[in-house]
């Protein structure tokens, strides 16, 4: 599909569904055999993910059946500081398309695992890394990390390094030094390089 072909495909879908465009965009970008192929992008509102899936994956002129990815993005400075990108593939059209939310923390997103069962994995990636919470879902359980871990490794906020954190403390009115409260501090870690345990 050439530009003007994916602009009036990007048309008709808004002009179906145009209570749940907010924003629309399409990205271009080339190939290693220097072919150039086009995303379509999407904005819609985090209450309206369910019904806007929904009608991709139905509706004859879509039919983006593969849910691909789902990728999240913390932005700490922002009013609405989550944004989440869905990532669908159409075969019978070829055409890869994005749908993306932004919301506030603790707001809670509808799973898509009805719709796309490789939702349920993904899903419970984001909730395990970010802390998203997914209503309606079967099975939002711990994936990457340990079960009594009790933080969010890819949030903003989360320390990168050391057993102390920094923080200020209103009562004190300074900034003050203490231990980080996770569970992994009560497991034994071994820093030999793995070359030197095996002598």
């Amino acid at each position: 599909m050439n530009y003007k072909e994916v602009l009036n495909y990007l048309l008709y879908i808004r002009d179906l569904i145009p209570k749940y465009i907010k924003e629309f965009n399409i990205l271009s970008s080339f190939n290693i055999w220097d072919t150039q192929t086009f995303e379509i992008i999407i904005q819609t509102n985090s209450l309206n993910i369910f019904n806007i899936c929904f009608f991709l994956n139905n509706h004859s002129n879509c039919v983006f059946e593969s849910l691909i990815e789902i990728a999240a993005v913390d932005y700490p400075k922002k009013k609405k500081n989550y944004e989440l990108n869905y990532i669908f593939l159409s075969h019978e059209f070829g055409a890869r398309l994005r749908v993306k939310i932004k919301f506030i923390d603790s707001m809670s997103i509808s799973s898509l695992v009805s719709i796309f069962p490789s939702a349920n994995w993904l899903e419970r990636e984001v909730w395990d890394m970010f802390g998203i919470f997914f209503k309606n879902h079967p099975d939002l359980r711990r994936i990457l990390t340990d079960y009594g871990f009790n933080s969010f490794p890819l949030r903003k906020d989360f320390p990168v390094h050391g057993y102390v954190q920094l923080r200020y403390d209103d009562h004190l009115k300074q900034l003050i030094y203490e231990p980080i409260n996770f569970s992994q501090e009560f497991r034994v870690y071994e820093f030999k390089n793995p070359w030197e345990q095996t002598k």
